[in-house]
């Protein structure tokens, strides 16, 4: 059964097809979705807003939403987990980093 994610106003993709979620501050993320651009496989989901985060597709789109990679953590982390589960291992994954 397909699972649809909700990443901002009104958008959603398929959650099984996310390959990655990032932010997108980094210069190799910048040229990432320059080249997704240039190669019509950009999907810009932000209404004009700031992105906040990079979805990346396995069938090589790249999808901007302007939600934040944990706000989107939150609605792709499997249904029989508690909010609280996943609150503990995005501070385990920031302790290294």
């Amino acid at each position: 059964m397909t699972t649809l994610m909700n990443i901002g106003f009104g958008n959603f993709v398929v959650s099984d097809r996310v390959v990655a979620l990032v932010q997108p501050g980094s210069a190799p993320l910048k040229r990432l979705i320059k080249s997704a651009r240039e190669k019509d496989l950009l999907i810009d989901a932000t209404l004009g807003k700031p992105k906040r985060a990079v979805i990346i597709m396995d069938s090589k789109h790249v999808v901007l939403s302007a939600k934040s990679t944990q706000a989107l953590l939150l609605r792709i982390s499997p249904q029989k987990k508690e909010r609280s589960d996943v609150f503990e291992e995005l501070k385990a994954i920031k302790k290294y980093y």
